[in-house]
């Protein structure tokens, strides 16, 4: 299986659908609900909501996955002869939930296989394919924000500026938004000084750079000055998005309530402090992209 242990919980969401074809004869026995085994499409209902919630035993790969609300309606298409099924599900988790909507839909067109074939030899179960999927960083809606986006990087480190010490947290942060399609202009190293800082910064903003992302200097140690350097000259906190990067961080390690990081905006341009380690700068940032890029949007006066 995969890891998914660095992925968010979102609200996913899966539609799919299938079709069971038969002869005329039997559509009519099926709207007359006049079948030797009873109920069809109740007993088909009930199947599917089973099979869904099987799905993590059934296919080796499948997480189990928490199914918040699962839908499934049946069309009867006598034009062509054939019954359409249409699952709908969702899920508050860390993985997708289409296996399950497809899952639901394939159990629901056995059972009507096995409920009609008593009296149909030519039924066909085909067009099994997943309609819609949303939710999590690939969602379409969500990722759009960061595409043609560009950031700059600063790390501020003693030792990393001394040469004392390689830099791996600004590395790992334009690995991450290269991922995401934002263009990196620059990784820069400073020491743990306030006003290189906030110089550094406020240049970076007179350029409209669309994401200034600092690692470094948001713990409580005495050279820690990155989060009080930067507050001084944000024109406005974003606290949901520190937030978001501390409880990401806290379901991973106790000591992730220690980060003093924080977010906002200088002029058009998105702040984010992150933590110098290069797993705390990774997770902070897994937190937030890319979401974090529709700021830039509201910020432009481009609405939500």
């Amino acid at each position: 299986m995969n890891d998914i242990t660095g992925k968010r919980t979102t609200l996913r969401y899966a539609e799919a659908e299938g079709f069971v074809y038969c002869n005329a004869e039997t559509i009519k026995r099926v709207k007359s609900n006049n079948l030797p085994k009873g109920d069809l499409f109740g007993v088909a209902k009930a199947a599917a909501l089973l099979g869904s919630k099987k799905t993590s035993e059934l296919i080796p790969h499948c997480h189990p996955v928490p199914i918040d609300s699962f839908s499934i309606q049946f069309e009867i298409l006598e034009d062509k002869n054939a019954i359409r099924i249409q699952t709908n599900a969702k899920s508050i988790g860390k993985t997708g939930i289409e296996m399950e909507a497809l899952t639901g839909v394939t159990v629901a067109a056995l059972v009507i296989y096995d409920l009609l074939k008593p009296i149909d030899k030519e039924i066909e179960i085909t067009s099994v394919r997943l309609l819609d999927k949303k939710g999590g960083k690939t969602d379409a809606q969500i990722s759009k924000f960061a595409k043609g986006s560009n950031a700059k990087i600063l790390v501020c480190s003693d030792s990393c500026f001394a040469g004392k010490k390689e830099d791996g947290s600004g590395k790992a942060i334009a690995e991450l938004l290269a991922g995401e399609g934002v263009e990196v202009l620059e990784i820069k190293i400073v020491p743990d000084e306030p006003k290189e800082i906030q110089n550094t910064v406020t240049a970076w903003a007179r350029e409209n750079i669309d994401l200034i992302v600092t690692t470094g200097g948001t713990g409580l140690g005495p050279r820690d000055n990155t989060t009080d350097s930067i507050k001084q000259i944000l024109d406005k906190e974003i606290p949901g998005v520190a937030e978001v990067m501390r409880s990401f961080g806290q379901d991973r390690t106790p000591f992730a309530m220690l980060s003093c990081s924080l977010a906002g905006k200088i002029k058009k341009s998105i702040v984010v402090t992150v933590p110098g380690s290069t797993n705390g700068a990774k997770e902070s940032m897994t937190a937030i992209l890319p979401a974090i890029f529709h700021a830039k949007k509201m910020m432009r006066g481009e609405g939500h």
